[in-house]
This record gives C-alpha cells, structure tokens and sequence, in this order.
C-alpha cells in the first residue's frame, strides 16, 4: 500500500495546466500547491467529488481535470462510472484511494471492502483505461502513460488508511481559501487564460 502523499507527490510532476479537485488528499496537496486551478473544496456532500469533476471536464473540454476521490465517497454515488463513460470526456483523470474504510468518520470499515475491484467496476461501466496499484512504485513508474493518452482514465490505488478520530470541528483546518473563495479564484483565471 502506499500514503496518500505519495500519490499526489508522484503526481505532482504531471500537473501541467490541470484543474484539480483534490478531495481528501487536499491536505497533502496544498503542500504542492495552492494556485487559481486547484480546487480544495473538501466535501461538496460526500459522494460529490466525480460528479463536480466531471461537470468541470465537461466545461473545459481543453484543460486535464484530475480528482481525488476516495471508495467510501465513490460507493455512495457509483453510478458516476457510468455517466462518466457515456460522457468520455477526453481530459478526465480519476484517481480513486482507496483504504477500506470511512477514515474521515472514524475507520469504519467500507462494505465488501477486500472484494471490490474498482477498476473492474470503472470497466464493466465503460471506461476503457484503468489502472490498479498498489505500490507507489507502480504508480510512479507509469504516471506518464496515464496522462499520454486521452482519458476518460480511472486509476485504483489502495493506499493506508489515515482515520482521524477528532470531532470535525475540532480539526485542524489545512484550507486557505474558503469553498467561495476557490470558486471565484478558479472563475477569474479561468476567464483570464480564455483571453490569451
């Protein structure tokens, strides 16, 4: 298995001029970056994360949109597979992490967790590229191929669970932007480079 900050460190180098919706890897990547194009909005409604993702790919058909989402949000709206694959947003890069648990609400332990093949799932829905890791080698070593090719792409990585166990409100805060703030500033740059 491997750390959610490997994986958005591993990743880090292939941003280019993506939007990204960081979901629960937010934390770790703030430390990356904290620019107009990444999108820490942390939890639309758990479950939300694909489908906001999707939405922005479609809206900006010429700029990658990469989210990190997690099988506990996933499992709650899994129908997004299959309307991510119908759509086939060519810019589209979905990395799954997934720990086997609600890590955010105290390691719960995810339905069916040891069983589930997501990519199997992503591609009996229609997607036709994915990938399944479950070392951060792996997923280093072909970073570079996920985003040569156009996507829809899903990529399944089992990573280490992280459970928090403070009540939400008594969390340390990683944000530095409100959810509205994020909004405007991704709005504004994304007016400004439509201009160039």
């Amino acid at each position: 298995m491997m750390y959610i900050k490997e994986l958005v460190a591993a990743f880090a180098p292939h941003r280019g001029t993506a939007l990204v919706v960081s979901g629960r890897a937010g934390k770790y990547w703030s430390e990356f970056s904290e620019a107009e194009f990444d999108l820490p909005l942390g939890d639309p409604s758990m479950g939300g994360h694909a489908g906001f993702s999707l939405g922005l790919a479609l809206a900006q058909p010429d700029r990658p949109v990469v989210v990190f989402d997690t099988e506990g949000d996933l499992l709650m709206n899994l129908g997004i597979l299959a309307t991510i694959a119908e759509q086939a947003p060519r810019n589209f890069y979905y990395f799954l992490m997934d720990n086997e648990c609600y890590a955010t609400t105290g390691g719960q332990p995810v339905p069916n967790a040891q069983k589930v093949a997501y990519d199997a799932v992503a591609r009996a829905c229609g997607i036709e590229r994915t990938y399944a890791f479950t070392e951060i080698e792996q997923v280093s070593k072909n970073m570079a191929t996920i985003f040569a090719n156009p996507g829809p792409v899903f990529v399944w990585n089992k990573v280490h669970p992280e459970i928090e166990n403070l009540p939400i409100g008594q969390r340390v805060s990683w944000r530095k932007r409100t959810p509205a703030q994020v909004i405007n500033d991704t709005r504004l740059a994304l007016e400004a480079s439509s201009k160039r």
